[in-house]
């Protein structure tokens, strides 16, 4: 193991006390971070202090909460995310088709505005892209988390929610449309004058098994004034679709494709 002079250590102790964050003084002293969170530790522990993880949670600090990002995470969150919380692993996850790269820079800079402090990572796996942010407050932010599927549960906002979806629920609406949305062109023929004509027009689709998820996006629509009927696959709903002209125009103003 590689020996550290005292007065490295005594420096970088004092650093750290002044609030300096480990990753800073590793680099600046060219020890490793490891060594460096145990000195850190050690000294905490010779002056009786018990430690406290730093937190920018909104809801646990006087930290503002950038509510029009939150609108948009939340509808990532409904759509294609989960949180992990073990004793010594907690992060939001927000999945996210690896061939939409604005939508991946999207979910990441929503996370950033939300947390600004926590640390942000990608992993890749079979086309998709696993956006994560590390931190355990997100669980006080998406009290929707629990155990199991999203739809084998009830799904229901919380009051400070519905007033930040009611604020802005365009923001939501894109959220869970670039989760589990989409926009397309469909297509439709005609006679007209004895010949047939193919006419294609765009049309939104939004899909979750969830009947509360379904309700949350559906409501948002009413709100904004967008347009929308149900479909069913045999006696089950399960697609929210957007096909009238004035509605589709709303929504590619406010949404538009995937990109």
């Amino acid at each position: 193991m590689e020996q550290h002079s005292p007065s490295t250590r005594e420096q970088a102790v004092v650093l750290m006390r002044q609030g300096v964050p480990n990753r800073v003084v590793a680099e600046q002293f060219g020890v490793p971070r490891g060594t460096v969170g145990w000195w850190h530790s050690e000294d905490r522990r010779l002056r009786g202090e018990t430690y406290k993880q730093p937190t920018d949670c909104p809801l646990c600090t006087d930290q503002a909460l950038d509510r029009e990002a939150y609108a948009y995470l939340l509808g990532l969150y409904l759509g294609d995310g989960h949180i992990i919380s073990k004793p010594k692993q907690h992060h939001l996850s927000i999945f996210c088709d690896a061939k939409y790269l604005g939508l991946i820079s999207a979910a990441e800079g929503a996370m950033r505005s939300v947390m600004p402090s926590s640390r942000v990572s990608h992993r890749h796996r079979n086309g998709c892209t696993e956006v994560k942010s590390h931190c355990k407050h997100w669980l006080c932010l998406f009290p929707q988390h629990g155990p199991g599927k999203k739809h084998d549960r009830v799904i229901a906002l919380e009051p400070w929610q519905q007033d930040i979806v009611d604020e802005y629920p365009w923001e939501f609406i894109r959220g869970l449309i670039h989760s589990d949305g989409c926009r397309i062109m469909n297509w439709t023929t005609r006679l007209v004058a004895g010949t047939t004509k193919r006419y294609e027009y765009p049309r939104y689709f939004f899909a979750n098994k969830s009947d509360h998820i379904r309700k949350l996006f559906t409501d948002a629509l009413d709100k904004v004034g967008v347009g929308w009927t149900t479909l069913a696959r045999g006696s089950d709903p399960f697609n929210i679709s957007v096909a009238r002209k004035a509605s589709v125009v709303l929504m590619d103003q406010h949404i538009g494709p995937k990109y």
